[in-house]
């Protein structure tokens, strides 16, 4: 086995042996990490990373953080393999008959993560508040793209290794390097709860981004380190004493400092390197939770306990299942000493994480590698929090965000994008500005086009193909075709005609104002004037109610003669008769008199539809479908101008020869002859039909007549066998 061991020796320094990467495991595993060696090394060779280090090198060096991490077989062999793919043309499939398909997924999923190492690497070079704002971003995406926490595992055992490499070997990029692991990586390790790579993580890190601060303090310890084992002697040896004599087990020792933790305490309370309590810390495992609470009690008989320096994290754990007492105290020399006191399970938590309770089940009937824990139940342990400082801390749980309804893209500069699952590319262009997503003609994702009512998916890269300039499509508003998952993008589509049709009144209006000006051979100069005198704040909300007829020309003639408009009279209460072309009473108006009546456009009103009546300035009555959804609108904001209406006598010879519009839509699987088969219905129906509008999309077609009736029963029949047309989905009268 590891027959490659001696011609490697120079690059490594010394292959660990076997008994080592298999610590913890059957013996058969010793096997099985032997055979990946021997695959894997003579494939690596001299063979480098970006970062100048050697791939072997790292790669048995996350396999030993694997081994301290108490990871399993199938963890330490994809940290052994993680670079196979770049030395191989089908190296997945070799992985998956040598060493299982679970393999093949672990080494495929940090692949994929490690592809996001430019936009990390970008973001990490970008301004502060920008890159602070990102980070979360980014940290919710890594977790987002991976089905098996192992996976993250391995890549911060990965950056852990990068990192050490760095020390003994300077590299231009390890500033960046470092503000990335600090700002993303160790905020992972914590809420995964594996503090023993989150301390390393962030010293080594800090070391890089602060050397003359990291030297200072680290300085600082070792002058006192002497002094200081000392002192931690004889603390150890005094508890271990009195707690023996208590009847309690447990073991006493001091606690390794790290510089990061030191400097963070220093800089947020503001103290002198002397004050920070965990310099002089030690450490008290138990076998129980009463034995805690016990020890704790001798702890403060022992020494005089620091007021506001308790924290009970057993009752009250942290936000990552943290548990452990946490108390300070001073000695007889008024000496500080920190001390925490936890039992041994809660011991492994604090330092492996979610490793600690993740174990493999063994055998040959667990062909998908299942854990015992599933990944949901993880993803709601990791439900994220904002941090506050030292990373340690969260906010309530009402602030998680939902990993599974969250995608998260980015843009060709590295820009992490987060969306709702489903997202496609238009809600992408109005999630990075409103203009762009009105501009969207096409998109590429990871390079590629793709229709713009493609679903995006975590991890890709999406780039928008605008037009100069231009708007959005109405075809976009129409949920099944699939453009828009947002309801944010659909608001702005939607604002962006209410913009336009707006621009149309408003020119209407302008173009009715300066026509009475003229009769009055006034300049347009008059129109702010003639706005003031009827009662409005600017010009605009003035042209608006001319163009949609709420002032009429009769106000503005009024208030060009000096005068103010009068407010209508309220209408006498009897009945009215529209007359029509031909003298018949075609709708009879409860309470106004003599009016003109029209039919609404928006619902096409025909007899006997049950029909009310809404009063226009300067148009008559407006005749609508009392289930018609504007003239509801219209009636809640206005409910004073809202009459009763009904048909006249339709019996007369004269009102059977009128004919109403009536729209009908169609929604169909789009096919060669549909519309032929449509129209033919319509004719044999002696329906008139005077427009149609047609749209096919995706395979889809969607279709609108406007047909001429006597009455609306007279549509519904040919509604009916329209319905019954092959590949018809709906028809109904709209």
């Amino acid at each position: 086995m590891v027959q490659v061991t001696h011609s490697l020796a120079n690059t490594l320094g010394a292959v660990p042996p076997l008994e080592q990467l298999s610590e913890g495991l059957p013996d058969a595993a010793r096997d099985t990490l032997g055979e990946a060696l021997d695959f894997a090394l003579p494939l690596y060779g001299e063979k480098l990373l970006a970062s100048g280090e050697p791939i072997v090198n790292h790669s048995l060096g996350m396999c030993l953080i694997a081994v301290a991490l108490r990871l399993d077989l199938e963890t330490r062999l994809a940290a052994i393999l993680f670079a196979v793919g770049d030395c191989l043309p089908a190296p997945f499939e070799e992985i998956e008959k040598r060493f299982g398909r679970q393999v093949v997924r672990l080494v495929e999923g940090l692949r994929r993560l490690n592809g996001l190492r430019v936009i990390s690497h970008k973001a990490a070079k970008s301004p502060g508040a920008e890159f602070a704002n990102q980070a979360e971003v980014m940290r919710k995406m890594l977790l987002a793209m991976v089905e098996d926490i192992r996976v993250i595992m391995l890549r911060l055992a990965s950056r852990t290794q990068t990192l050490r490499f760095f020390t003994e070997n300077p590299n231009p990029d390890r500033e960046a390097v470092a503000r990335e692991s600090m700002a993303l990586f160790a905020p992972l390790a914590n809420r995964l709860g594996v503090w023993q790579l989150k301390w390393e993580l962030e010293d080594l890190s800090f070391r890089f981004l602060e050397p003359d601060t990291y030297r200072r303090i680290a300085k600082m310890l070792d002058e006192r380190r002497v002094e200081r084992e000392a002192f931690i002697t004889q603390a150890v040896e005094r508890l271990r004493s009195e707690l023996a004599a208590a009847g309690i087990k447990a073991e006493v020792y001091g606690r390794a400092k790290h510089i990061y933790s030191i400097y963070n305490k220093m800089r947020s309370k503001n103290l002198d390197f002397s004050q920070v309590y965990d310099v002089r810390a030690l450490r008290v495992l138990v076998d129980d939770i009463r034995d805690c609470y016990t020890a704790l009690g001798i702890v403060h008989t022992l020494w005089h306990p620091i007021p506001g320096e308790y924290d009970d994290y057993i009752s009250k754990p942290k936000g990552n299942n943290y548990q452990s007492l946490h108390t300070a105290v001073r000695a007889r020399d008024e000496r500080a000493l920190e001390v925490q006191i936890r039992t041994y399970a809660m011991h492994r938590h604090a330092e492996l994480g979610v490793a600690a309770h993740w174990r493999y089940k063994e055998g040959a009937q667990q062909s998908t590698g299942e854990y015992d824990e599933k990944i949901a139940l993880l993803r709601q342990l990791l439900s994220w929090r904002e941090e506050i400082s030292d990373s340690a801390q969260w906010e309530s749980h009402t602030k998680r965000a939902s990993l599974d309804d969250t995608i998260y893209v980015t843009t060709p500069q590295g820009r992490v994008v987060d969306m709702t699952q489903g997202a496609t590319a238009i809600d992408f262009a109005y999630r990075v500005h409103s203009d762009l997503g009105h501009r969207c003609r096409g998109a590429k994702v990871d390079g590629q086009m793709v229709a713009l009512n493609t679903p995006l998916e975590s991890g890709q890269v999406v780039e928008i193909i605008a037009a100069k300039q231009g708007g959005p499509s109405r075809d976009w508003l129409n949920p099944q075709l699939g453009y828009l998952a947002t309801a944010n993008a659909r608001a702005k589509v939607r604002r962006w005609f209410t913009l336009q049709e707006e621009a149309e009144t408003l020119a209407q209006g302008r173009t009715i104002a300066l026509r009475e000006l003229q009769r009055e051979n006034q300049s347009r100069a008059g129109l702010d004037e003639l706005a003031s005198r009827l009662g409005f704040k600017n010009l605009d909300g003035f042209l608006l109610a001319v163009g949609r007829g709420d002032v009429g020309p009769r106000q503005i003639q009024i208030a060009l003669h000096g005068g103010v408009a009068e407010e209508e009279p309220a209408p006498e209460v009897h009945i009215g008769r529209s007359r029509g072309a031909k003298g018949h009473d075609k709708i009879l108006v409860v309470g106004v008199g003599q009016l003109l009546t029209t039919l609404a456009k928006c619902c096409k009103p025909a007899p006997p539809d049950a029909i009310s009546g809404f009063v226009t300035r300067g148009k008559g009555v407006s005749i609508h479908r009392i289930d018609c959804r504007d003239f509801q609108n219209l009636s809640d904001k206005l409910p004073e101008r809202v009459v009763a209406a009904e048909w006249g006598d339709q019996t007369s010879e004269l009102a059977q020869s009128d004919v109403y519009p009536i729209d009908v839509a169609v929604e169909a699987s789009d096919r060669q002859g549909l519309l032929r088969d449509i129209s033919e219905i319509l004719s044999h129906e002696k329906l008139n039909v005077i427009s149609v509008n047609t749209m096919s999309r995706g395979g889809r077609a969607f279709m609108r007549f406007t047909v001429e009736v006597r009455s609306a029963a007279q549509v519904q029949k040919a509604v009916t066998l329209i319905g019954d047309v092959d590949g018809v989905e709906k028809a109904r009268r709209a």
